[in-house]
């Protein structure tokens, strides 16, 4: 009768205080001595069985969780998430205030604080602990688990101040640590540890233990798929670099052929550089041997220079596009010393010199990073374009020699036979419409010469160099504008003035040595006019072509002085003309020149704004002034 209710005790898992219930029954209804005895032994039995049978579920609860931890660190990849869930595991399974984890540093000799879970410290979380030194340092030394209930108090332990503030600090008493072992050899320490005292028993060791013995695993298995990601991570990064360098060297000799083909077929700077932008993309200014683009504009690469490489004027403003200009030219004049690209900011500059003269320089401003193949890509294109500038240049002296030796013939000898014939072989044709000009400078003979010869070569004329002067024979009707333009563009390529006069148009070879003549005396005028740099016909400079000009051309200096005011009067029937004849007449007088044409003041008035208008501003500057009157004299004398 007692074993079975000590049996029903056990099978619904009664507290220890309920097996006391039926001996103290059994003394109240004044059983036995004999009878108390057998329960009493009875109620011992019981509590044996429910002990062993609470330990046995408490185990079992201990392996299915170590399963379910296995289980777990197999899944993961991660090796920080390994080692927090190993030791966010130790806590649980164990039930203390805090876990952590040192692991060994082959490099010091000692063993660092790797992960922490339930720590309050930082102190605590940056320790390091010596190989035999403290509670750890001995299970790393020895490969043994040691645990203590009171550390502080424990001597066994060789304590180390730093490691014992740092306990203290973090406020723990009672200590687990059990070896991570990989075969023989220790990789870490397992910890769990409570801020009281409490004695860990040989279950609660062996369980950690086997944690420790899983999580050595995981922490390999983690470290070995580091270590193969690494190693793919590496290998994927080099087949990259070497696809990536196939396909540079592959694009660079694509980009070599093509340029080579447009040599060979007779193609330009422009292709070229068409070509390096297909290729490399960005925009590309190609520069002559003085720094003047052939093709692209500086303007575009202006995005491409920073603040620090374009330079800084006085109060952090900005120099001004002169300033990537003159980078440019320094970072040009280092490409031809080093023989390779030079890099400023997003601009990459390769130039190329022939004799220690510039010839060429290629500017490309990037979108990205340009990989050394790729320089060598614009490289090649510098001296591509270089030998393209050589051979126009060859052609151009050689063609320019052919063309001024025929103007010089057709200015000095212009009896001689074929000269219309041998026009005809350069392009020219002599029975159209031609403009000579004469050009008087002080600058660079040679580069006046070269720019006169591409001049007439690109517009299908002739230019020779004769002594202190330019020559230029081009198509055109309109000498005045010619010469304005000539007398610019040459000024500006050569630094200082340029002063131009023409003469035309003419036709035939037999009228070109008078306007060269008159040509020149056009220039020699304006010099003497103190006009240097600019350009005119005999038109142009008023009375003063009247005396240099060999037509004598009266009406055109009519024309281009009065003729709106002449064109006004027989248009509208009004009396301009006379109106500026009676104003000079009587000195500049508004009431005398009222009186003499018998109208008011205001009238006069009137009358000479409406000249201003037509004539300009500035009719009554003394040099007008006297061309004009000049031309109402002359007006008068032909009508």
């Amino acid at each position: 009768m007692s074993a079975r209710i000590f049996l029903e005790l056990l099978a619904r898992e009664a507290s220890a205080v309920e097996f006391e219930g039926p001996v103290l029954a059994a003394r109240t209804a004044g059983t036995d001595a004999v009878t108390l005895a057998e329960l009493e032994e009875a109620k011992l039995a019981a509590l044996k069985v429910r002990a062993l049978l609470r330990r046995r579920a408490k185990r079992e609860a201990e392996l299915s969780a170590l399963f379910d931890t296995a289980s777990d660190l197999a899944g993961l990849r991660d090796l920080d998430a390994v080692l927090e869930a190993i030791v966010h595991r130790a806590r649980q399974l164990l039930g203390t205030d805090a876990a952590y984890m040192t692991l060994h540093d082959p490099e010091r000799g000692d063993t660092w604080m790797r992960v922490t879970d339930g720590s309050v410290s930082a102190k605590f979380r940056a320790l390091r602990l010596a190989m035999g030194a403290g509670l750890g340092g001995l299970v790393a030394q020895t490969a043994t688990p040691y645990a203590t209930a009171d550390y502080f108090a424990d001597a066994r332990f060789h304590h180390k101040m730093d490691i014992d503030d740092a306990v203290h600090e973090e406020g723990l008493v009672a200590i687990l640590g059990v070896p991570l072992k990989l075969g023989a050899r220790v990789i870490g320490v397992l910890f769990a540890a409570n801020r009281s005292v409490r004695p860990f028993t040989q279950d609660e060791v062996v369980l950690l233990s086997s944690l420790a013995a899983h999580a050595a695993v995981a922490i390999d298995n983690a470290r070995l798929l580091q270590e193969t990601r690494n190693a793919l991570e590496e290998l994927s990064e080099a087949n990259r670099q070497v696809n990536a360098h196939s396909e540079a060297v592959e694009r660079a000799a694509l980009a070599h052929d093509r340029m080579t083909g447009l040599v060979l077929r007779g193609g330009g700077v422009e292709d070229v550089a068409a070509v390096v932008t297909e290729v490399l993309g960005g925009s590309l200014v190609v520069l002559d041997d003085a720094g003047r683009p052939i093709t692209g504009d500086l303007a575009d690469l202006e995005t491409g220079v920073s603040e620090q490489e374009a330079g800084l004027g006085a109060g952090n403003e900005k120099r001004g596009p002169g300033a990537t200009a003159a980078m440019i030219a320094d970072a040009a004049q280092s490409s031809r010393a080093l023989g390779r690209t030079v890099k400023r900011g997003n601009l990459l500059v390769a130039s190329v010199d022939v004799g220690a003269e510039p010839l060429c320089t290629l500017v490309l401003r990037a979108e990205g990073q340009v990989a050394d193949t790729d320089q060598r890509i614009l490289e090649r294109a510098a001296l591509v374009t270089a030998l393209l500038m050589l051979f126009r240049r060859t052609v151009a002296e050689a063609e320019g020699r052919v063309r001024g030796e025929l103007l010089d013939d057709l200015i000095s000898r212009p009896a001689l036979d074929g000269l219309a014939q041998r026009a005809r072989r350069v392009g020219v044709d002599l029975d159209t419409d031609h403009v000579l000009v004469v050009v008087r400078h002080d600058g660079q003979r040679e580069r006046a010469g070269f720019w006169a010869s591409s001049q007439a070569t690109l517009n299908h004329g002739l230019a020779a160099q004769r002594g202190d002067e330019v020559v230029l024979l081009l198509p055109g009707n309109k000498p005045g504008h010619l010469a304005k333009r000539v007398a610019a563009e040459l000024s500006a390529s050569l630094g200082r003035p340029a002063t131009a006069g023409a003469c035309g148009p003419v036709r035939g070879p037999a009228k070109i040595a008078a306007a060269h003549r008159e040509a020149q005396r056009c220039a020699d005028a304006l010099l003497a006019l103190g006009r240097a740099g600019q350009g005119a016909s005999a038109t142009e400079l008023g009375f003063v072509g009247l005396l240099v000009g060999d037509g004598r051309d009266i009406e055109a200096f009519l024309g281009s002085t009065l003729g709106p005011v002449i064109d006004y009067d027989a248009r509208r029937g009004t009396a301009l003309i006379r109106t500026l004849t009676a104003y000079f007449g009587t000195g500049g007088s508004l009431s005398r020149t009222a009186d003499a044409l018998h109208i008011h003041v205001n009238t006069v008035t009137q009358r000479l704004d409406r000249i201003a208008q037509l004539l300009g501003a500035d009719w009554q500057d003394p040099e007008r002034a006297l061309e004009i009157q000049l031309a109402l004299r002359l007006h008068r004398l032909s009508h």
